[in-house]
């Protein structure tokens, strides 16, 4: 299958993949073994906001190249430790080439362990809430994955609510299909389902 019409693409290894899957070695690993899995618990959700919220307007490549350099630098994503985070960690933060320095968005990271912080119920549980139960039809091509669906405009409206930040709806959706609350696997690739 070709990569232009958007449905799988067979690799080199005979599996098909979501055509973004298929690229450079970090993609299909991740696609391989993490995106559109389950994943739970408040530190792994809170490190998905945070990469999604970076990744905005960037390519998710950059980001998990940057993986290790992102956790270490926000303390492996413990919404309790970077909460804490005062203005001379948001300096050693801006000035750390090794992540995406974009002033918003590294606050953003700070805001929303704080507003994780004030939860009255876990993260998991509150993420989790807005997970689709319908079972919609798998897409065939990537042309036919949404942007944003009811649930992610949801779910964007309610933490912007709790004092979340840079989590629109679009962001929203990208952290559903990444933590397996929706499963946008193509129909033809060997992880859909799974």
């Amino acid at each position: 299958m070709s990569e232009t019409d958007g449905a799988a693409v067979l690799g080199d290894d005979g599996l098909a993949r979501c055509p973004w899957g298929a690229g450079p070695p970090d993609y299909a690993a991740y696609h391989d073994t993490e995106w559109g899995r389950e994943l739970h618990g408040e530190q792994a959700l809170f490190e998905r906001i945070s990469l999604e919220s970076f990744q905005s307007g960037l390519s998710w490549l950059t980001i998990l190249r940057k993986r290790e350099a992102f956790r270490s630098a926000f303390a492996g994503f413990d919404p309790r430790r970077v909460a804490q985070f005062d203005a001379e960690d948001r300096a050693r933060l801006l000035a750390d080439a090794a992540i995406v320095r974009n002033r918003a968005k590294v606050d953003a990271t700070i805001t929303n362990a704080r507003a994780t912080g004030e939860l009255d119920s876990p993260l998991d549980e509150l993420l989790w809430s807005f997970a689709p139960d319908d079972d919609r039809k798998r897409p065939r091509t990537i042309h036919d994955v949404p942007a944003t669906t009811p649930e992610s405009v949801a779910m964007a409206k309610e933490l912007k609510r709790r004092g979340f930040t840079f989590v629109g709806p679009t962001t929203c959706y990208a952290l559903m299909q990444a933590t397996g609350m929706v499963d946008d696997h193509l129909t033809d690739c060997f992880r859909a389902g799974r």
